[in-house]
């Protein structure tokens, strides 16, 4: 019986050492969505930086990306950055001209845990379809290590071979409107 276990096993071992590099990084649980609609962003955690624990995440927020709002979390400090964009974007029907530029999640997630921070924002229309948004993380750790997840590909590259590339967000045509 302990064999047919082992080699029952064996198959799924293989698979999550296969899976353990892609999801070492900071991603997204949802890779994909529309512009000119609200995402509700999920970025997953899933370790600490070389064995230490999470204290802070800062994520950046991308240019033509408004109407960010972060979820607090229980036992994490919570804190906006706000600051002017790059030109006004229209809102449903507002010109919006500043907003949260970045997030910061300050509190303590242990190596062996993993957790999800979630914020709400609009993709404006001046976003192109078909396109990656890249949204750069940076996964601040106990001992002063850091584990900076804000590499961008070049156009026409994938993040394959990027050491820390920035969760990526397949950005769709909007949807059509009745």
């Amino acid at each position: 019986m302990t064999t047919t276990l082992f080699r029952r096993a064996l198959p799924a071992a293989a698979l999550l050492a296969v899976a353990g590099p892609a999801l070492a990084h900071t991603t997204l649980e949802a890779q994909q969505a529309s512009i000119a609609s609200t995402y509700k962003a999920v970025l997953r955690v899933g370790h600490g930086c070389e064995g230490a624990p999470t204290l802070k995440l800062r994520v950046r927020i991308p240019e033509g990306v408004v109407n960010v709002k972060p979820m607090p979390k229980p036992g994490w400090d919570l804190e906006t950055v706000k600051g002017s964009y790059g030109k006004a974007y229209d809102y449903h029907g507002s010109a919006l001209s500043e907003g949260v530029r970045e997030i910061v999640w300050t509190g303590k997630l242990p190596d062996e845990h993993y957790d999800e921070f979630v914020f709400r924002a609009y993709l404006t229309d001046s976003l192109k379809p078909d396109t990656m948004l890249y949204i750069p993380v940076v996964q601040e750790c106990e001992g002063g290590k850091a584990d900076r997840w804000i590499e961008i590909p070049a156009e026409g590259k994938s993040v394959d071979g990027y050491e820390h590339p920035a969760p990526g967000l397949k950005l769709l045509p909007a949807k059509a409107t009745h």
